[in-house]
């Protein structure tokens, strides 16, 4: 059960509330989604949250199959079981095998060389909050310097969902 009351309807809101709520569902197809039926109590933080994340999920420059590795390596790191069923699909449908979904969720190498750089910059950036000099460039070698900010931010955007779901039980 959340610790914070969920807020998934307008007739739910408050006055304050509204306008973002409106904002929210209206990016994301109609629907308040979990992390900001909770995060909505305070509306600031949940409109700048869902902005930054339709720019991180709509706006990127890393692939989907790529973006979907590293959201789901984070999810799996971060013990948010909800970050990890919600994208799972969607990673599936953007080619991400299930030989190296398997591999994130049981936290063993990853085979394919590709998606192996990603989850090796994910899984050290989410355990250690560092990323040592050979996987940084390992990474910036794969997706160029560009990739690479967008890499870290993606990890560090999602890191911030699973605190806040977790902290909210809302997971």
């Amino acid at each position: 059960m959340p610790r914070v009351r969920m807020i998934e309807s307008r007739e739910d809101t408050t006055p304050s509330q509204v306008e973002t709520f409106d904002h929210i569902a209206a990016s994301r197809g109609g629907q308040m989604i979990r992390p900001f039926a909770a995060m909505i109590h305070r509306p600031e933080i949940a409109r700048a949250t869902a902005d930054l994340g339709a720019v991180i999920r709509y706006q990127s420059t890393l692939s989907d199959h790529d973006r979907e590795v590293v959201i789901c390596t984070t999810a799996i790191e971060r013990d948010c079981g909800f970050e990890w069923e919600s994208h799972t699909p969607i990673a599936r449908a953007a080619g991400v095998s299930e030989t190296t979904l398997g591999h994130i969720e049981s936290r063993t190498t990853v085979e394919d060389p590709d998606d192996a750089v990603l989850v090796e910059f994910t899984r050290e950036s989410c355990r250690t909050g560092k990323v040592g000099d050979a996987v940084f460039e390992r990474a910036s070698d794969r997706l160029g310097v560009e990739g690479t900010v967008e890499l870290a931010a993606i990890i560090g955007y999602y890191t911030m969902l699973a605190v806040f779901m977790n902290a909210c039980e809302a997971c």
